[in-house]
């Protein structure tokens, strides 16, 4: 028989060893579940990576393309905070705001950059940053003299009992609906349509297609200039904080956000965003262009020309269309310093090599271009495996020639570095000319085209990322 004493010693022994070994499996799973939730990046994580992951929801205000340029008023913020931070930026769009928020949670994004309102529930899942700006819910409808004899103009929350109210799908707009209809003590028929923007709804609200939808006051205001049969006028909540969402554990993100919006916001370069996107007179103009994204589609009036002749060479239009942006800004008989010409900026001597009998003609001048950056892969394709690496090489060259480019392969092989990824190769393409042969003005304009190849290729590749983002193939 166990004595008494020695029986509750082996109970604590018992309690102790299965706390042990309850604490061991839930740091098991604690590991594992975040093994699932990929980067959970803070400030200095991000700084150290060098890209700021941010997801933006697409339309007209936010993030869009013009003339070939992204745009956006989120997209400058996020690129004017990227400069002061010295990194990149790296675009996924979301309109979808439940999986944004999943997805920043998870770690996909370091920064939801949407129209989104601080609200109670949405700080128990995210941590918020200094509001941007405050806006209130308004019923969008047509104003009552453009409105239907068998359409009730709405003047008062109560007449939208039993109203259709066409809404997207996961926005905040939902949730507001029903709170109100719970106040008003009556049912409003919540419609959630599968379109991808709000601006739709509003579009379609002021072609007669729908009678209601809900918008954030400050963009449908902006919106009223587009469509101006719109009454905007009802407002449906209190005015609302908009901000930035991170993660509630990157504490030292949010810090350095808060305290960088505040003081951005006092600059002139806010001042100058902010009336771009919401003040400018020349909005509605842009956005009923055919250059303009989310209205026409278009990138250049040689789409369909940069489509066909990528196609016939397997190339991306969307990269060959960047290439010409940067080039040339997509006028045909431009005329460089350095002699060269048309959309794709050809030499005349290329231009000749590749059968180009006139060098402004756009079909010519991109097909000549094509099968120059046809010709530079197949000189890379061997010596860099990696399809990803390997574009960076071409363009590079495309834009100094491929002399240099080798040249600054054979001194980072020789110095020890990896040759085959651009990142090493880079340092020397915009150093080489100083470390082999001095400073002396001849040299000093090679340095610069060393630094010019290397913006090149960051600036066509940038934009080629938003063109992939937002364009179809």
């Amino acid at each position: 028989m166990i004595p008494i004493k020695k029986k509750y010693y082996l109970y604590f022994i018992y309690l102790f060893l299965l706390i042990v070994a309850l604490y061991s499996i839930f740091a098991y799973l604690k590991r594992t579940q975040d093994d699932d939730l990929g980067d959970l990046a803070d400030f200095n994580d991000i700084k150290q990576r060098g890209v700021l992951n941010v997801a933006v929801d697409y339309n007209s205000i936010n993030y869009f393309i013009y003339r070939g340029k992204p745009m956006g008023y989120q997209y400058e913020l996020i690129q004017a905070l990227c400069k002061k931070l010295g990194i990149k930026s790296n675009f996924i769009i979301s309109n979808n705001l439940e999986e944004s928020i999943k997805g920043l949670k998870n770690g996909s994004y370091d920064i939801l950059a949407t129209n989104i309102t601080i609200t109670r529930d949405r700080q128990k899942e995210v941590a918020f940053t200094t509001p941007l700006k405050q806006t209130r819910q308004v019923i969008v409808q047509r104003k009552l003299k453009y409105a239907s004899s068998d359409t009730t103009f709405i003047q008062d929350p109560e007449q939208l009992v039993n109203k259709a109210i066409h809404i997207n799908p996961h926005t905040p707009y939902e949730n507001r609906l029903q709170q109100l209809s719970e106040e008003i003590g009556g049912e409003i028929h919540i419609k959630q349509d599968s379109v991808n923007q709000v601006e739709q709804l509003v579009s379609m609200v002021s072609e007669g297609e729908i009678n209601y939808t809900v918008c954030d006051e400050n963009l449908a205001i902006l919106y009223r200039s587009y469509y101006p049969n719109l009454d905007v006028s009802l407002k449906i909540s209190y005015p609302q904080n908009i901000a930035w969402a991170v993660r509630k554990e990157a504490h030292e993100l949010k810090a350095y956000l808060d305290e960088w919006i505040f003081e951005f916001k006092q600059t002139a370069a806010y001042r100058k965003i902010y009336h771009s996107y919401f003040e400018s007179p020349r909005i509605a103009a842009r956005f009923f262009s055919e250059y303009h994204t989310i209205s026409g589609g278009k990138i250049s009036a040689y789409d369909d020309l940069v489509k066909r002749l990528s196609d016939k060479y397997d190339w991306d239009w969307r990269l060959i269309s960047s290439i010409i942006f940067h080039e040339s800004r997509f006028e045909p008989e431009v005329v460089s310093w350095g002699g060269a010409v048309g959309l794709m900026q050809l030499m005349p001597s290329t231009a000749e090599s590749y059968g180009v009998k006139d060098i402004t003609d756009p079909g010519q001048n991109v097909e000549g271009g094509i099968q120059l950056l046809d010709w530079l892969e197949k000189q890379f394709e061997e010596a860099v495996p990696d399809s990803s690496e390997r574009i960076k090489f071409i363009l590079a060259s495309y834009n100094i020639g491929l002399g240099p480019v080798l040249k600054a392969r054979k001194i980072a092989y020789n110095e020890g570095r990896d040759n085959h990824l651009w990142g090493d190769v880079s340092y020397y393409l915009k150093n080489e000319v100083s470390l082999i042969r001095g400073q002396d003005s001849t040299t000093v304009r090679e340095y610069e085209r060393g630094k010019e190849a290397v913006n090149f290729v960051d600036r066509v590749l940038h934009n080629y990322q938003h063109y992939c983002n937002i364009i179809p193939e």
